[in-house]
């Protein structure tokens, strides 16, 4: 295997066949030793967390192939902590994209003025860019396009996939007795292709989920959702 990327919470590396396997960390974002999904840096190491995320990336991930939504994923080895993935290509250097349920958050520190902490919001879907010096600023459709990082069509397909997604993941959620709050997802261009499909993972460490008015942590939430 050839080492071709490290990140805050994973290992990237390329195997013989052309697809890759990414190796999951302990490490979470966060800041002050205090887990946060929206930050920018390492916060804190938590015995458990990288085997955690693939157990949750995994068990989504099959359900949204399940569904006919185009993803990166091929498999997952739980004791290896690690999964094995169809070659895409990033959106720029990275675009997130976040779906809301309810206000909190980011969202809270922008639109304090005008929002409530936890008020409703109808899958209302935002793009930021993956830049940490510039602490991932938002993006519209309109600069996506000027800049040539994404046109209108494919930022509209970005936009229904994003919902179908988060409405999946919050359903399965909701079966469960929990409350997906937002979730942080990452998309790119599979196999050299045009076709956008989702990348990265989908576990605890993405979004914010609430059960009985409380914050659920990640290593709970893959507990109560597997």
């Amino acid at each position: 295997m050839k080492h071709v990327y490290e990140g805050k919470t994973k290992k990237v590396f390329e195997l013989p066949d052309g697809n890759y396997l990414i190796k999951f960390k302990d490490e979470a974002t966060g800041e002050n030793g205090v887990f946060d999904p929206g930050a920018n840096t390492v916060g804190l190491t938590i015995e458990g967390m990288g085997k955690a995320c693939l157990k949750m990336t995994d068990y989504y991930f099959n359900k949204i192939n399940d569904a006919g939504i185009p993803t990166h994923y091929v498999s997952a080895n739980i004791d290896d902590v690690s999964m094995t993935v169809l070659p895409a290509k990033t959106i720029g250097r990275g675009l997130e994209v976040i779906c809301r349920f309810r206000a909190t958050g980011s969202f809270m520190r922008r639109y304090a003025l005008y929002a409530n902490e936890g008020q409703e919001l109808d899958a209302f879907v935002e793009v930021t860019l993956k830049d940490d010096d510039r602490l991932d600023p938002p993006i519209s459709k309109d600069a996506l396009q000027a800049l040539g990082l994404l046109d209108g069509e494919k930022y509209e397909e970005l936009k229904i996939l994003t919902q179908r997604i988060a409405k999946l993941i919050k359903q399965d959620l909701e079966e469960k007795g929990m409350e997906l709050y937002d979730i942080k997802l990452e998309f790119g261009f599979l196999n050299g292709t045009n076709e956008l499909a989702l990348i990265d993972e989908i576990s605890g460490g993405n979004m914010r989920v609430f059960k009985d008015g409380k914050s659920v942590l990640p290593l709970e939430l893959v507990n109560l959702v597997i």
